[in-house]
């Protein structure tokens, strides 16, 4: 399967907000990279492997409000 690999580096400005299907904000989160994302992130850096194929990240797991919830309280 060939993949798309992307490496980024934050710098402690990572941000996700999870909205619903009309937009609206449900949970938001800024700091370090939080550990509800897929793979080898150290913090700083965001780490995904794309399925070149499908688009789908490899390793993605459902994320909710209660994942930023606990990201927010690490912070």
């Amino acid at each position: 399967m060939p993949t798309l690999r992307i490496n980024a580096k934050c710098s402690d400005m990572f941000a996700a907000d999870l909205v619903d299907d009309d937009g609206n904000v449900l949970a938001e989160y800024q700091g370090y990279v939080p550990d509800f994302m897929p793979g080898d992130h150290y913090g700083d850096y965001v780490q995904l492997e794309i399925d070149a194929t499908t688009g789908q990240i490899v390793g993605w797991v459902t994320v909710n409000s209660g994942d930023f919830d606990k990201a927010n309280d690490h912070e």
